[in-house]
């Protein structure tokens, strides 16, 4: 078993999560200086489909996203390790909240969650040899109520752009996160506990 996985993703913020459990990782990322046009299309693969569920969606495309990765390691030649993907999504009953398009769009997302509850889901997949693994976390988060001139200075500072439900909960949007229940690291964009199941499951020495 190799001592190092490849991470699939650009986030930083799981990469920074995988240090935090000590895991030996390299990025495998669909675009670097060396392979400039191998850029996946992001906005396909994260399209939700006519009724699809937050689970089923969330899970979906942590799984497309592997497929890729898989197919990007293939082409490149890489030394065998195993690939981890992950993906979140924010959801109010039935209804997604993914990236917002643009600063308009993020105070829009946040006026609809503001001083209410929603769950945060995010999938994992791990692809060893020829074996897949996969978990879920689900966290619910409750934010206090607020104000326009609050989502305003909070969209400002541009946090909220590029994150899912327009928020970070390791940032400023802390400020308001009344309550939460289930993983802080999930809420994050990883959930070490079930990172760690399927890194132990494939053998991996943790």
């Amino acid at each position: 078993m190799p001592d190092f996985i490849y991470l699939a993703s650009q986030s930083p913020r799981r990469s920074q999560l995988l240090e935090q459990l000590g895991i030996p990782h390299q990025l495998l990322l669909a675009q670097t200086p060396d392979h400039p046009h191998e850029a996946e299309d992001a906005e396909a693969l994260e399209a939700v489909l006519p009724g699809e569920s937050p689970t089923a969606y969330v899970q979906r495309v942590t799984a497309l996203k592997l497929d890729a990765a898989v197919a990007r390691h293939a082409r490149r030649g890489l030394p065998p390790a195993p690939i981890l993907c992950a993906d979140t999504t924010v959801a109010q009953g039935r209804r997604i909240f993914g990236k917002p398009d643009d600063a308009a769009h993020a105070a829009q997302m946040l006026a609809q969650l503001s001083g209410s509850s929603h769950r945060v889901l995010t999938a994992l997949a791990l692809q060893q040899g020829a074996q897949r693994y996969q978990a879920l976390s689900v966290s619910r988060v409750t934010f206090s109520q607020m104000s326009a001139a609050h989502i305003a200075a909070y969209v400002a500072s541009g946090e909220p752009l590029g994150k899912a439900g327009a928020y970070g909960i390791q940032g400023r949007a802390a400020a308001y996160v009344q309550q939460i229940s289930g993983s802080y690291s999930g809420i994050m964009g990883l959930p070490l506990f079930e990172t760690a199941q399927l890194l132990r499951a494939a053998g991996f020495f943790l």
